[in-house]
């Protein structure tokens, strides 16, 4: 028998869950909870095998479930941890894995209703591996190469210093003298990204317009 704590603020969600939780032999539902410190205290008190976790929960409803996740693995590393999430929201999955990736699950929702396949990822995470829900990896997948195939990517690390500057609105000088620079060096790099962004051609205000731009639409679908 797994021994599970579940944490879920939504009280109809939380009760359907445990009641099919209860259909399982291989689960023993032994506490929730309803939001983050609940949550703490009942994995403090109660050492379960595993924990079933939404993302967002009380005080403030953003990303609560990944932070006691991050917590329970590092005080209890023999504890799993399945996060939910009602999307398949990659920047949510990668602040959960990207210190590892060990114990830990990143579920949608919607497999709930297969208690198989949430049996077998409790399972799974209690044992010290992992789970990743596939329309999560075709989310990283995709963020992946919305990067590898942008312009921006070719950018040395020094010109997309420049063009975030930049997109601050600052001039050559501000950000000569924000990156130690000289105002000529900002230049010859502010040029070759003109080059790599394919904006040699257009006037030079409305080049650093574009090229903003550019890196906003990015920073957005990043």
């Amino acid at each position: 028998m797994i021994r599970v704590v579940f944490a879920e603020d939504n009280y109809l969600v939380r009760e359907g869950t445990a009641a099919l939780l209860a259909t399982s032999d291989e689960v023993e539902l032994v506490g929730t909870a309803e939001d983050r410190d609940g949550l703490l205290a009942e994995v403090e008190s109660l050492k379960p095998d595993a924990v079933l976790t939404d993302i967002r929960m009380p005080p403030t409803n953003s990303n609560e479930g990944i932070e006691a996740a991050k917590r329970i693995r590092a005080e209890h590393p023999t504890i799993g941890v399945v996060v939910l999430s009602q999307f398949a929201e990659e920047e949510y999955a990668y602040e959960l894995l990207k210190d590892g990736a060990a114990g830990l699950g990143y579920l949608l929702k919607e497999r709930v209703a297969d208690i198989d396949e949430l049996v077998r990822a409790l399972g799974e995470v209690s044992r010290g591996g992992s789970v990743l829900d596939p329309k999560v990896v075709e989310a990283l997948v995709a963020a992946k190469d919305r990067m590898a195939h942008s312009p921006l990517a070719s950018l040395t690390d020094r010109e997309r210093e420049v063009l975030q500057h930049m997109a601050q609105g600052q001039n050559n000088g501000a950000i000569a003298k924000a990156l130690f620079l000289t105002e000529r060096a900002v230049e010859k790099h502010i040029n070759s990204l003109f080059h790599k962004l394919d904006l040699t051609e257009e006037p030079d205000v409305h080049r650093r317009v574009m090229a903003v731009l550019a890196f906003l639409r990015e920073t957005e679908q990043a």
